[in-house]
């Protein structure tokens, strides 16, 4: 007999395999960003629209820490968890840029995170449908996550302001 073990064992890819497998071509090519977009916006399931987006980035973020904190933190947790770092961490270039504190991007890519968990679990799935309508529905869920955030952004500055 041959157990089967339970765990999942992780791969380490290079960037550059990486990129390749989410954009059908090597990094720096000049489809790349075409690519990017076409293969994310046309995807057909909200989860799957982060796993073409921006692949360098999210390389990174794998790497660093979505994969670590997947030992120690059920993977729901590591999912919301890393889109929150993925959410500080532009919260902090763009506070670097503008030299004053902007605190938006963190909630924001945090209700995205839960978005994806949600539409996840409900298992809605557009395959069916032709590419634009499946980059309707994930523009939609991002201006969606971004006009819940921007409400309670607007509610939380009133309420302690």
């Amino acid at each position: 007999m041959f157990a089967i073990s339970t765990k999942r064992r992780i791969l380490t890819i290079r960037l550059n395999q990486y990129v390749k497998k989410r954009t059908g071509v090597g990094l720096g090519d000049s489809d790349s960003l075409q690519n990017m977009l076409s293969r994310s916006l046309g995807a057909s399931t909200f989860g799957n629209f982060w796993r073409y987006w921006n692949p360098i980035w999210s390389y990174y973020l794998s790497l660093y820490v979505m994969r670590p904190l997947s030992k120690w933190l059920p993977q729901w947790l590591a999912i919301l968890t890393t889109f929150a770092v993925s959410g500080a961490l532009h919260d902090l270039a763009v506070t670097l840029i503008k030299w004053r504190l902007v605190f938006f991007f963190t909630p924001w890519f945090s209700v995205m995170g839960v978005a994806v968990l949600v539409t996840s679990k409900l298992r809605f799935n557009y395959a069916g449908f032709s590419w634009a309508i499946r980059a309707t529905f994930n523009l939609a869920i991002i201006v969606a996550c971004y006009l819940l955030t921007t409400l309670v952004d607007e509610v939380f500055v009133q309420a302690y302001s």
